[in-house]
Order: C-alpha cells, then sequence, then structure tokens
C-alpha cells in the first residue's frame, strides 16, 4: 500500500536532503500521530506545496508532532501543459464530484464559473463559504492521491471574466455535444495554460458560446455520448493527461 501522504509548512523542504530530518506539526502533525497513529519505522510522504516530493521514514512520535527523516526528496509536479478547468455550478454536488475528480488527475487550476444556466446560484452571503467547500475537497482530493501539490481553486468567475481567461491562455477548450472537432488528437501546447470549459446541466448557453469563440476558444466533443457535469471534465482530463503526462 503506498505511504500516506502528510503536508508540511510552505517551503518545509527548501534545501533538504537525504538523512535531513522534516517535522509534522500543527493539525497534521495530530492527525499523523494521534488519528493516524503514525509508529517509528513507517514510511511516509511529505510535501510542502512547492512541487517537491518527500519520502521517508518516522524516527519520532511525540504528542502532536512526528518527525520523518528523509530517504528521497524528488519534483512531484508535472512537467508540460498547465491544466485548468473551468467547472460551471451544478446542482446536486456534481459540480464538487468534478472538483473532487479532477484534482485526483492532476488537475493544476479549478475555476468556479457560474454560467446562466446554472441552476447553483452564489450569491455574495455564500460565495466565499461555497468555495471553501471546494478548496477542502480539493486538499482532501490532492491528500488522498499523494500529490504534491494542491490545485488552485478560485471564483465564481462571470461569463465575461471566462472569456478573458480563455483569452490569456495557450489553449482554451470548450467541451460541447454539437462541437465536431474531437478532443482526442488536438495538438497540444508544450507549455501554458491549456483551459478546459464544462457548462452546467442545461449545457451552455449559445451566447456564451459565442463569447468564448471570440476569445479564441475552440469546442470540442468526447464522444458520441453526453457526459454530465460532474463527469465531463474529469474525462476530458484523463484524456489530455494520457496524451502529455502518461505516457
Amino acid at each position: 500500500m503506498t505511504a500516506a501522504l502528510f503536508r508540511l509548512a510552505p517551503g518545509a523542504l527548501a534545501g533538504r536532503g537525504p538523512g535531513d530530518v522534516v517535522t509534522l506539526d500543527g493539525a497534521e502533525g495530530h492527525h499523523a500521530a494521534t488519528v493516524k497513529r503514525a509508529r517509528v519505522g513507517e514510511e511516509l510522504l511529505v510535501a510542502d506545496g512547492s512541487g517537491l516530493l518527500g519520502q521517508g521514514s518516522v524516527v519520532e512520535v511525540a504528542d502532536g508532532l512526528v518527525r520523518v527523516e528523509l530517504a528521497l526528496l524528488r519534483p512531484g509536479a508535472p512537467d508540460g501543459p498547465r491544466f485548468v478547468l473551468a467547472q460551471a455550478l451544478a446542482k446536486g454536488g456534481r459540480d464538487e464530484q468534478a472538483v473532487e475528480a479532477a484534482t485526483e488527475l492532476g488537475v493544476d487550476a479549478v475555476l468556479a464559473w457560474q454560467a446562466g444556466r446554472s441552476v447553483v446560484v452564489w450569491r455574495p452571503e455564500r460565495a466565499e463559504k461555497s468555495l471553501r467547500k471546494w478548496v477542502t475537497l480539493a486538499e482532501a482530493a490532492s491528500k488522498q492521491s499523494r500529490r504534491a501539490t494542491v490545485p488552485e481553486v478560485r471564483g465564481p468567475v462571470s461569463t465575461a471574466g471566462l472569456a478573458a481567461e480563455m483569452a490569456r491562455a495557450d489553449l482554451a477548450l470548450v467541451l460541447h455535444e454539437d462541437a465536431t472537432t474531437p478532443l482526442a488528437g488536438l495538438d497540444l501546447p508544450e507549455l501554458g495554460d491549456v483551459v478546459i470549459v464544462v457548462g452546467p446541466e442545461g449545457g451552455i448557453d449559445p451566447a456564451e458560446l459565442a463569447a468564448f469563440e471570440a476569445a479564441g476558444a475552440v469546442p470540442v466533443r468526447l464522444g458520441a455520448t453526453v457526459l454530465r457535469s460532474s463527469s465531463a471534465g474529469p474525462t476530458a482530463l484523463a484524456v489530455l493527461c494520457a496524451a502529455t503526462r502518461w505516457r
């Protein structure tokens, strides 16, 4: 079984190498020592958000802290383009399911999009709380999947704001059931941002699609079937990762 991953303080792995000892304290130290009951000699993975992934063994367990001696330190962040999922708000927790699965697949950033046809609306008084839930989901999914980094999560962005994001991207893709260009086999940039847009339950409004195309976006299809808002983004990420990171 793969060793559990724990988060160190930002920058804690800077300048470190095999033989160095790092400390898990605070909430992570408590979780490792008290909840997970880490034991001396147990193998753990550690990350500090910088893209480095450390592997080592526990050398001390105390009240609320665990010390780990590093045996290996390697880059954990992938090379190549940066994948950004623009996920429309969706009912029934399907947007949250998409965030969780996309994180496990390696998405680098997630934008919450308040689409015109979204049934769910993040009003100002609830937007911060709703976004925090997405952030928490991404953090938990990153640990579960043993990722060295946690994806950036922000929003909500309007259609105009999303179009501006797409105009700045190196490639912008809109998943659309009427598109004729298949996502599989599409030429991808070697570096830079690739934005993937997923609409809500009712689909993307024609005016929104026109705005995205005016910003340089390319409508693409995944296949012959129509996927839910919860599965379309992760499926697209799997296709893109298979063409880049998983080879």
